[in-house]
C-alpha cells in the first residue's frame, strides 16, 4: 500500500502514516526498510498489519519534507497588543492584575488577583502595577513588541 507519513516524534521515532485506503497506521522506527529513516511528508509504500505500517520503504522520486521545513499550521490572527492600553489598563484596575491577562502574563494576572485579596497584598499589586504603568510608558515600541506580540 502506499501513503504519506503524517508525524514522526523526535524522541521515540514512532509515527504515523495516512494510507491511500484514508486508514492511518502506526509505525516504530524498526518498521523501516531503509536508511533515510521518516520524514514528515514522505511518500512511502508499505505492508500493514491491522492498525500497523510494516516494511516501509520511501517511493523513488518523492521529495519529502524535513522536520524543520514541515508545513507550520496557520497562525491564529489576533490584533497587537498596545503598550498605552496595557499602561491604562495596569494603572487604571492594575491591582487586580487585567494588564497582565491583557498581555498574556497569566501567571502573573492570577498571582495579582490572588494577592488583591489581602490588604498587604493590595498594597503589593497596587505597587507592582504601578511600576508595570511606567515601564510600558517608558519602554520602546520594538522592545514592547519583541515582549508582548510575538506571534
Amino acid at each position: 500500500m502506499r501513503g504519506q507519513v503524517l508525524g514522526v516524534d523526535r524522541v521515540s521515532g514512532d509515527g504515523q502514516i495516512a494510507g491511500d485506503d484514508g486508514r492511518r497506521y502506526r509505525f516504530r522506527p524498526e518498521d523501516w526498510g531503509d536508511k533515510t529513516g521518516p520524514s514528515v511528508g514522505a511518500q512511502v509504500d508499505f505492508e500493514t498489519s491491522e492498525t500497523r505500517a510494516l516494511s516501509i520503504y520511501r517511493v523513488p522520486a518523492t521529495t519529502p519534507v524535513t522536520l524543520h521545513e514541515a508545513p507550520q499550521q496557520p497562525s491564529r490572527q489576533r490584533s497587537p497588543r498596545n503598550k498605552v492600553a496595557a499602561a491604562l489598563l495596569a494603572f487604571f484596575v492594575g491591582v487586580f492584575g487585567v494588564h497582565r491577562f491583557y498581555l498574556g502574563r497569566t501567571g502573573s494576572g492570577i498571582a495579582m488577583l490572588v494577592l488583591t485579596c489581602t490588604f498587604f497584598g493590595l498594597v503589593v499589586t497596587g505597587l507592582w502595577a504601578f511600576i508595570d504603568f511606567i515601564r510600558y510608558l517608558v519602554m520602546p515600541e520594538d522592545e514592547f513588541d519583541a515582549r508582548y506580540n510575538r506571534s
